[in-house]
């Protein structure tokens, strides 16, 4: 019989044009999101909530059966807005829910790391919150005052976590994150990861609800 020729699988592997790397990820929602350049169409709540509630702060070395979960975070930081300002609009409401909403995708981590990674980390983390926000109809850029009151909240949500949950001492944790707000009163308990997620889109709604 005569000989037929082939190649083998090994040399044509080699000579096929690599891939491009992957810059998307896949959302259980079905959606792909693209990493390097997120188009708001393809962020989804139920995919930012899932991620949320599964993602714990301080790296998961925290007291209890359960981590602090970014998304259970994100509530504190919503009641903490309002106690300081109980006038607070529900768009700015909405933003202090979602302040923390690109760890959904790129993770929690912790302020020092964040520090040393510098500015090109910033810019991505700010592009996806940016998209976050106009997909769920706010401006893509906080208003200074708002930012800078979701920042006092966040540190005052850190303040506890840090003295209840972390191993801080109050004078570690008010070096680190300041003073707690005045009258503010906070016992953490964390919740497991689907508790979190359910309180985190109920906020969420009825949040959209009120700014209509």
């Amino acid at each position: 019989m005569p000989t037929v020729k082939t190649k083998s699988l090994t040399t044509r592997s080699r000579s096929a044009a690599p891939l491009p790397p992957r810059a998307w990820q896949r959302m259980l929602s079905g959606r792909r999101l693209d990493l390097l350049d997120p188009a708001a169409i393809d962020i989804e709540i139920d995919d930012i909530a899932l991620g949320l509630s599964r993602v714990a702060r301080w790296n998961g070395q925290t007291l209890g059966e359960f981590g602090f979960s970014v998304a259970q975070h994100c509530l504190v930081v919503d009641d903490i807005c309002v106690h300081i300002n109980p006038a607070l609009r529900p768009e700015h409401r909405l933003m202090a829910l979602l302040h923390d909403a690109p760890e959904y995708v790129i993770g929690d981590m912790i302020s020092p790391f964040k520090a040393a990674l510098g500015f090109d980390y910033r810019r991505f983390e700010t592009h996806l919150e940016q998209s976050i926000f106009i997909r769920f109809g706010l401006p893509a850029v906080m208003p200074a005052p708002v930012k800078t009151l979701i920042k006092r909240a966040d540190h005052a949500c850190a303040y506890f976590e840090a003295t209840q949950l972390a191993g801080f001492t109050d004078s570690e944790a008010r070096q680190y994150f300041g003073e707690p707000p005045a009258g503010y009163s906070l016992t953490i308990t964390p919740l497991p990861d689907k508790l979190a997620r359910e309180a985190f889109v109920a906020r969420f709604d009825a949040l959209m609800q009120m700014k209509g």
